[in-house]
């Protein structure tokens, strides 16, 4: 079976058998009596879940498929396939270029080694950094070398540009839009301070000329590419108080401006897309990438036969829910799911 994650397409799936059988006896057929070739097509849509308490922020127990009630636009849909870890993982490790970031960004890069050793063999990384534009490090490898390498290349890069979180964060999905295996399980680990800037014409044109004018991607966008490509944003966000007081002035200057141009925030990126957000200090950056790594691995894969009554290009709405008769209590534990997806 060819499954594609949260992207609904034909998946046709063929029985050698039969089909060997009926081209056998159709050889001994006159041309008016050719046996028919049978083929089934079905289509299946992947859902990454995770359950933490929602005080502690622990994963829970090991769960089963029947613990989980999954929904479409309302609508109850039967659980097809159930599984833990079973999908390799496409990420991109995505950084922040802004003051507050780079120096953890080395720390970061120290321990880099030991953080990505908690990732399977088969599972591919890239690198990204971005300011107002995103630029990629090293493409997707499995090759944890040339991935220290690139995120060491990254702890020394400097900008003077706006921090564009959505322009990042769209450019950062473009490059998971083809990892070496549809049914991988794409994710963006960000690491940022979370304060963006506001991403209006005159601000580009002032702080980000390495966009050119109209070229900035909107919130709406990023999120959308996001949704069509079943990805998942996990955000490492840095505490940062002294950088917050400092950019306090600039920040309420560029609030008046955030309805009309959303700068993105990681939080909201991490809970439409079913992501976890970190807090970490600088000084355990590679424990805690090693720590949401291992969170990513933990989590379940379900998948469900979508309804067939909405046309290619609309977005339906996800909600996975804990089985009222399971082990857990609901009002305890959070189900971190995305919100939806775009139909193929």
């Amino acid at each position: 079976m060819r499954i594609r994650r949260l992207v609904t397409a034909p998946v046709v799936l063929v029985c050698a058998v039969l089909v060997c059988a009926v081209l056998f006896c159709a050889a001994g057929l006159p041309a008016q009596e050719q046996a028919p070739t049978f083929r089934t097509s079905t289509e299946l849509v992947l859902v990454d879940v995770q359950v933490v308490h929602k005080k502690m922020k622990t994963p829970a127990p090991l769960l089963e498929q029947k613990h989980f009630e999954i929904f479409e636009d309302g609508e109850p849909r039967t659980i097809a396939t159930f599984g833990r870890d079973q999908f390799p993982l496409s990420v991109v490790l995505l950084f922040d270029l802004t003051d507050s970031v780079r120096p953890v960004l080395h720390r970061l890069a120290e321990g880099a080694k030991a953080a990505l050793e908690h990732l399977k063999p088969e599972d591919e990384v890239a690198v990204m950094a971005y300011a107002a534009s995103a630029q990629i490090l090293d493409g997707f490898t499995k090759d944890r070398a040339r991935t220290v390498d690139a995120i060491v290349r990254a702890s020394y890069m400097k900008s003077d540009e706006a921090a564009f979180f959505n322009e990042g964060v769209f450019q950062a999905a473009q490059e998971l839009r083809e990892p070496e295996h549809e049914s991988n399980r794409r994710v963006i680990i960000w690491l940022t301070d979370n304060l963006p800037n506001v991403p209006t014409e005159w601000n580009r044109a002032h702080n980000g000329r390495s966009v050119a004018p109209g070229d900035l991607h909107t919130q709406e966008q990023a999120v959308k590419e996001l949704h069509e490509r079943g990805i998942t944003v996990a955000p490492l966000l840095l505490t940062d108080m002294a950088m917050a007081t400092a950019t306090m002035p600039l920040r309420a200057v560029e609030a008046l401006w955030y309805k009309s141009h959303p700068p993105g925030d990681a939080n909201k990126y991490a809970e439409w897309t079913g992501g976890q957000a970190m807090r970490m200090s600088g000084k355990n950056a590679d424990e805690r990438l090693a720590e949401l790594i291992d969170e990513l691995r933990s989590r379940y894969t379900i998948g469900f036969q979508p309804s067939r009554n909405k046309p290619s290009g609309t977005f339906s709405k996800l909600r996975v829910t804990l089985a009222p008769d399971g082990p857990l209590h609901p009002q305890d534990w959070k189900v971190l799911a995305r919100d939806g997806y775009y139909r193929k």
